[in-house]
């Protein structure tokens, strides 16, 4: 039996909450704002409201943060909503912020008519300069003493359009000497005479996310509104709104952001990166995000048992990578089908066995899994093998081919090497073995050792496809606190392409969710833009983590 796994302090406070009949059951929401692709921080944030909902009776909406019109599109809609079904979650509600913005207007006139919102025809930089410092009070705005009835217009006159961006904007009347900075007359709503995604032109003035955030909370009745550590500052403004509309108390908790090293996960580093072309597109297999990481080879069960690795905590914290490859190392081993690729091939003759001839041979498609089955491979006297699988001055304890020593084929014979090939500007391009026949692979009678196991191909039966390795996006751990632009700590290393390695003819009927372990070599998947006539492969992980043995 399973040892039982303890709450988190999220999940704490909500067992409490549930045994003291403060709710009946709980309800959470993932509330991406549709600016870009969800990565490794969203897959922690959604794992966790999913999750919650999972363990204790409720359920989760997934709420659209659309109140900036200028950043947002379809597109980041579409992929937000396939990313978490992907990751194995479903939403009970869809809903925009945008679904509210007759109510969010509503409830903005009701704290003018409570005298707790004035229209500011300050400009951004005087509202700025009023606002103070963390040891010094801010000043009152000129207009913050406009009756009800004026600013009931002016606000009225903001949504009919009558001003231009900037012009003016509605603020929070609260205290400008406030120690939290973000209580001295917040601004509520501004103008942006922006085309919207989904309400088209029927705004012109449009919410801060701080007004937004809890109001549209409340209207759903969610009960946990899970934000990170950031936020903090915000939920006394969460809490006043709430309180001085009168709506249901929906409440805020925060928990710490999960950054992964070498890479980066602010949307706008991300998109500077597709921008500028230095990756292909957000779903490059070397960027941090969800559809990256799908590309890639990635399996949702991984990405969620990283998420439950890594846990929920009040400290932000930097995650070494090499607990998400680790991860998906343990989901691989268990599922991928064993396959052999060599992908930088020379050609292996063996000089005694029948020209012409081809021998069909057992090999196992997963140890792991005795369901898996076996599938056959072409065995004959020329084959492809690893260029580095040779040397022609081996040095001691060195368990592949040189002259004079043994190793086996993976699923077929022993075979002895007795010399090899040059061209004019010496380098090899062939080596020569002998075979022993009474050494066949679950039947060997030869009494020979060899301690060295290597994969090949048949030349008469291999296909050709494009292998693409990806490594480590950035050569630094965290490029976003180094020195200068962190473009120039982008890896120039992180992809390297293969274009004519040989892969088992069986490998070209992979689909997109198929996974492999190519043998010795790592875990490798079929690219979105492979074809038939042009194969495709990335590497997902290599069997081990080399980044560990450099840095040691």
């Amino acid at each position: 039996m399973s040892e039982e796994k303890s709450f988190n302090f999220i999940e704490e406070i909500i067992d409490q909450d549930l045994k003291a009949g403060k709710h009946e059951h709980i309800v959470t929401r993932f509330p991406p704002e549709p600016n870009g692709y969800l990565h490794l921080g969203h897959a922690s944030a959604i794992c966790l409201n999913f999750g919650l909902t999972q363990t204790f009776p409720g359920y989760t909406n997934l709420r659209f943060d659309d109140t900036n019109p200028e950043t947002e599109e379809t597109e980041y809609v579409e992929s937000i909503k396939q990313d978490i079904q992907w990751l194995g979650f479903q939403w009970k509600n869809e809903f925009y912020a945008s679904d509210y913005f007759e109510q969010l207007y509503q409830f903005a006139h009701r704290l003018i008519e409570k005298e707790l919102a004035y229209v500011d025809d300050s400009t951004s930089e005087e509202i700025r300069a009023l606002k103070g410092t963390p040891t010094a009070a801010g000043k009152n705005s000129l207009y913050r003493n406009r009756t009800v009835e004026e600013n009931k217009d002016l606000f009225t006159r903001m949504r009919n359009g009558e001003f231009k961006d900037g012009e003016k904007v509605l603020r929070a009347k609260i205290d400008m000497a406030h120690t939290n900075m973000l209580m001295r007359d917040p601004v509520l709503y501004r103008i942006k005479h922006a085309h919207h995604h989904r309400t088209g032109d029927a705004w012109c003035i449009y919410p801060m996310y701080d007004f937004a955030h809890g109001q549209s909370d409340s209207i759903e009745q969610i009960t946990h509104s899970i934000c990170t550590m950031e936020f903090i500052p915000h939920r006394e403004l969460y809490d006043w709104c709430i309180e001085n509309l009168g709506i249901y108390p929906s409440h805020q908790y925060e928990f710490a952001r999960r950054n992964i090293n070498y890479t980066v996960t602010s949307k706008r580093k991300l998109l500077k990166l597709v921008q500028d072309g230095l990756v292909d597109g957000w779903d490059d297999p070397r960027m941090p995000t969800i559809s990256g990481l799908r590309r890639r080879g990635y399996t949702p069960a991984s990405i969620r048992d990283f998420c439950e690795r890594v846990g929920i905590a009040k400290r932000d914290n930097i995650v070494d990578v090499s607990l998400l490859e680790h991860s998906i190392r343990e989901d691989l081993n268990k599922h991928a089908l064993r396959r052999m690729a060599v992908l930088d091939p020379i050609k292996l003759i063996i000089t005694n066995y029948e020209e012409g001839k081809t021998e069909w041979l057992q090999a196992e498609n997963n140890p792991e899994d005795a369901d898996a089955g076996h599938r056959e491979l072409g065995f004959s006297n020329e084959l492809w093998i690893e260029r580095d699988d040779f040397m022609e001055t081996p040095p001691p304890k060195y368990f592949r081919l040189g002259p004079g020593l043994n190793v086996r084929l993976k699923h077929a014979y022993i075979v002895t090497c007795t010399g090899f090939k040059k061209d004019a500007d010496g380098k090899v391009t062939e080596v020569h073995c002998e075979y022993h026949p009474n050494s066949k692979s679950g039947n060997d009678q030869s009494g020979i050792k060899a301690k060295g196991t290597m994969h090949w191909l048949s030349c008469n039966h291999a296909t050709s496809a494009e292998i693409r390795l990806y490594d480590r996006l950035f050569k630094v751990e965290n490029p976003a606190n180094e020195d200068g632009d962190f473009l120039s700590y982008v890896n120039e290393h992180s992809l390297q392409i293969l274009p004519k390695a040989f892969i088992e003819p069986s490998l070209t009927e992979a689909s997109l969710d198929d996974r492999f372990q190519f043998l010795r070599l790592g875990y490798f998947c079929l690219d979105k833009n492979a074809t038939k006539e042009h194969l495709i492969f990335n590497r997902t992980v290599n069997l081990k983590d080399s980044w560990a043995k450099e840095n040691k």
